[in-house]
C-alpha cells in the first residue's frame, strides 16, 4: 500500500473525459500500467451518470455524444441512462483494455521529487510526470444559503440526491434552480406533488430551434473568456439557455413551469417574499435545490492553480500555472463532445511535455 509507484500519466476520474483521455493515451502508445494509470474514485463504469435517479431514461439525456472509437447503438430510450451509459462506458474500458482502478479516492496532488507529481490515494501513492484531472462536478454539489435555512422543519435536498417523483407524492414542493435538472424535476413532480412551486434566481431563457454549431461555438466562447481570466466556469445552461422541447411547451401551457421570483427567506413551514403587508408566503414539505455543481477540484489545493477570481486559468487543457497539470470537462469542455475533444488535445500536448522529441508522440 505503501510502495511509490511511477507512470508517466495519471488520469484521474472515468467519465467522458477521463476515459477520452485514456483511449487517446493508448491510442499514442501510451500503455495502461506501465505508462499511465486511470484512477476512478466511482463503484463501478458510468462516470456520474451511474448516479442519476431512474426516471431519466436515455430518451430525456440532451446531447449525449459517443466516446472517441465507439459509437453507443441501438439504446432503448425508454431505459434508465444510468444503466445504458454505465454499461456503455462497462463496454468501452474492456474494448480498449483501459484497466481503469476502481475505487480509489485521491486525496491530494502535490509536488514531488525531480521535477514529478505525487498523487495521494487510498490505494497508495503514484509519482507522475503528468497529470490529467476528468473529476468533473458531480461530487460538489451546490447548495446556496439563504436567511432561515436552518429553521425550516421539512426536508431539503439536492439532485446529486433524486431518486425520482415518487417518494414527493402529496408534499407541497419547491424546486429552486431554472437549469435542465430544475425543469426535468418540477415536470416529473407536479403530478404526484399536492403542489409545485418554481423559484429561479433569473428569468429562464428558453431557447427556440436547433443549438447549431454556431450557436455551440459562441457559448464555447463564452465560457472558455471565463476560464482564461482565472473566473470558475458559469453552468451551461447560463449559457445556451434551456432548449424549447414538446414536455417543456406543455409545462408552460399547463402552468406547471410558472416561474417565481427567488425568495427572501426560508420559514420553518415554506418560504417568503417581500416584508410585512406586502409579504407573500408559500408552505412546503420539501425544498428541492436543483441549483447545480461546482468543479470537484479540492484535491489539487496544495498546487496553487487557483487565481485570485476563484477558477483556474486554463490555456486549452493545460493549467497556466503548472503545464504538468490538464482539466479535461472543465470549463469549455465540460460537454460530452467537448470532453472528447480535449482528451485528445491534453494528450498531444502531453506527448509534447515528455517526448524528446515532441513530433514523435503527436496524436495520430
Amino acid at each position: 500500500m505503501n510502495e511509490l509507484r511511477e507512470v508517466e500519466v495519471v488520469v484521474i476520474g472515468a467519465g467522458q473525459a477521463g476515459l477520452s483521455s485514456a483511449y487517446h493515451l493508448r491510442r499514442t502508445g501510451f500503455e495502461p500500467d506501465r505508462d499511465f494509470v486511470v484512477l476512478d474514485h466511482s463503484p463501478g463504469p458510468g462516470g456520474a451518470w451511474q448516479f442519476r435517479w431512474p426516471s431519466l431514461t436515455y430518451g430525456k439525456v440532451h446531447g449525449m455524444h459517443a466516446l472517441p472509437g465507439m459509437e453507443l447503438t441501438d439504446a432503448d430510450p425508454d431505459r434508465p441512462s444510468a444503466e445504458v451509459i454505465g454499461a456503455y462506458f462497462d463496454r468501452y474500458e474492456r474494448t480498449f483494455d483501459l484497466r481503469v482502478r476502481r475505487p480509489v479516492d485521491v486525496h491530494a496532488v502535490r509536488e514531488g521529487d525531480d521535477g514529478r507529481l505525487l498523487v495521494h490515494t487510498s490505494e497508495g501513492d503514484w509519482s507522475t510526470r503528468a497529470l490529467i484531472n476528468a473529476t468533473g462536478t458531480w461530487d460538489r454539489p451546490f447548495w446556496p444559503r439563504y436567511p432561515g435555512q436552518r429553521t425550516f422543519r421539512g426536508r431539503q435536498l439536492h439532485t446529486a440526491q433524486y431518486a425520482g417523483p415518487e417518494e414527493f407524492a402529496g408534499q407541497r414542493v419547491v424546486v429552486v434552480g431554472g437549469g435542465a435538472s430544475g425543469t426535468q424535476h418540477l415536470l416529473e413532480i407536479a403530478p404526484y406533488a399536492a403542489a409545485a412551486t418554481w423559484v429561479t434566481r433569473r428569468p429562464p431563457v428558453f431557447r427556440e430551434g436547433p443549438f447549431d454549431q454556431e450557436a455551440g461555438r459562441e457559448a464555447v466562447a463564452l465560457v472558455e473568456e471565463r476560464v482564461r481570466l482565472g473566473l470558475p466556469p458559469r453552468s451551461v445552461v447560463a449559457v445556451t439557455g434551456l432548449p424549447l422541447n414538446d414536455a417543456i411547451r406543455q409545462g408552460l401551457a399547463d402552468g406547471v413551469l410558472d416561474r417565481q421570483p427567488m425568495f427572501d427567506r426560508i420559514t420553518p413551514d415554506g418560504v417568503e417574499w417581500g416584508d410585512g403587508p406586502d409579504s407573500r408566503r408559500v408552505g412546503a414539505d420539501v425544498i428541492l435545490w436543483a441549483t447545480g455543481f461546482r468543479a470537484a477540484l479540492d484535491h489539487l489545493r496544495p498546487l496553487r492553480l487557483r487565481e485570485p477570481g476563484g477558477g483556474i486559468r486554463v490555456e486549452g487543457t493545460r493549467a497556466v500555472a503548472d503545464p504538468r497539470v490538464h482539466l479535461v470537462g472543465y470549463g469549455p469542455s465540460a460537454s460530452t463532445i467537448g470532453a472528447n475533444r480535449a482528451g485528445r488535445a491534453a494528450v498531444r500536448d502531453i506527448g509534447r511535455l515528455l517526448a524528446e522529441e515532441p513530433a514523435e508522440l503527436a496524436v495520430a
